[in-house]
């Protein structure tokens, strides 16, 4: 008897699978389809891009807010029925989506269980909350916004490509001031890519040192069109660029939250011009006056210090300088006078002092006692003799008399007085 032909062992999962041992196409899809099916519903929010209708069923293509990412979507006609309007492209929408396969063919489709268009009030709401929260982390604060320059050199300019927004700036701000420069950043400033390609080119502006001041300008639109403007990205790469940021979005009932963060909003890119340069004719008349203001205040000056030198003339010591000085000139003459005098005194006094003097020493000195007839007599060594027994016989003497001296030899014994 023949043996029956072994069974084939199916792997249970996909990674006991090999080569010699695969698993049959349709054990994938159905493991793949159970896999899915156990996600569970996922409410999501996007852009209605893509909207065909056939029959009872709707095919929509849902992209994303911020980035380049889209699914289709299927809706059945009772989804839609429910709407009291209907959906058109470009409708910001919310919907619940379920992933579904497709056994047969392989394929991954959304089915949209509902959905809902957003309103204007919850997309006001949306922003008002993030304006909120923003304000209390202290980005909206006036003490962190920085002052324009007086006169930038060189405008970063960040717009719609060839839009009249870029125009309005361009020709008022070179008709204000002819010799200003721009730098134009020509970027989308509407739609999915806007937020990413303002920040990019702000960015890029924020970094050249040769900027002094970046307009961001969009003319009027929808709510909807201005989303990107009050997105949260965009508003904090705003708040941390270190050159000054003038808004100039939309019209003046226009508020994105850009505004809120700016350095400075304009109410139109038109207004933008105006405040970022001076008028060059108004400047020019402001010199104008200033020089006349100068010149005024210069002959008022003038006239003033003229009148003071005229009052300070007009004082006796200024109109008869010499008064003073000869009176003085009296006075110097006058103690001259008197210090000769007492100085001629003194000297006389003095002299009839010293002359006194003189004749005292002179009746003290031992010439005079020479001049009446006495004499000195001295031994060899100049001591003087005041004994007679210092000087012996034979003993060598030096006699001083008024005329000069002479010697002598002692030739007896002396003699001693009684």
């Amino acid at each position: 008897m023949q043996d029956a032909p072994e069974q084939k062992i199916i792997p249970v999962t996909a990674a006991e699978t090999s080569p010699e041992n695969p698993w049959p196409l349709q054990l994938l899809s159905q493991k793949l389809k159970a896999h899915i099916e156990k996600a569970p519903p996922a409410w999501v929010e996007g852009q209605i891009i893509e909207l065909n209708t056939r029959a009872n069923v709707s095919y929509l293509t849902i992209r994303d807010m911020d980035a380049e990412v889209s699914l289709s979507v299927t809706v059945w006609g009772s989804v839609l029925g429910q709407l009291a309007t209907p959906l058109e492209r470009g409708a910001r929408v919310v919907a619940q989506l379920k992933p579904d396969f497709w056994m047969k063919t392989g394929r991954l489709s959304m089915q949209g269980k509902d959905i809902r268009p957003v309103g204007l009030g919850d997309l006001l709401a949306r922003i008002e909350a993030l304006r909120r929260a923003l304000a209390a982390e202290g980005l909206f604060d006036p003490a962190r916004k920085k002052k324009l320059p007086l006169l930038p050199h060189r405008i970063g300019l960040i717009t719609g490509r060839n839009s009249d927004a870029m125009k309005d700036v361009l020709r008022n701000a070179a008709l204000r001031w002819p010799a200003v420069e721009f730098e134009v950043r020509e970027v989308a400033v509407q739609g999915v890519n806007a937020v990413s390609a303002v920040i990019g080119a702000l960015q890029e502006l924020d970094a050249d040192p040769r900027i002094d001041v970046i307009v961001i300008a969009r003319g009027g639109g929808s709510l909807e069109d201005l989303l990107p403007f009050s997105h949260e990205s965009l508003i904090r790469a705003v708040s941390a660029a270190n050159t000054p940021v003038v808004s100039a979005i939309g019209h003046e009932a226009d508020r994105p939250l850009l505004d809120e963060v700016a350095d400075l909003r304009a109410s139109t890119p038109t207004d933008a011009a105006k405040r970022i340069v001076p008028d060059v004719s108004e400047e020019l008349r402001r010199v104008d006056q200033a020089r006349i203001q100068l010149n005024r205040r210069i002959d008022q000056l003038l006239e003033r210090e003229g009148d003071r030198l005229a009052q300070l003339r007009s004082r006796p010591a200024l109109a008869n300088p010499e008064a003073g000085l000869t009176a003085r000139y009296d006075d110097v003459v006058r103690l001259r006078g008197r210090a000769q005098t007492a100085v001629r005194t003194q000297v006389s006094r003095h002299i009839d002092q010293l002359g006194h003097l003189r004749a005292q020493v002179r009746a003290l000195s031992p010439q005079k006692t020479l001049d009446r007839g006495y004499a000195v007599v001295q031994l060899e060594d100049r001591s003087i003799v005041r004994q007679p027994a210092q000087a012996t016989g034979g003993t060598r003497l030096k006699i001083r008399v008024a005329g000069g001296d002479f010697t002598a030899v002692a030739n007896a014994s002396p003699s001693t007085s009684k």
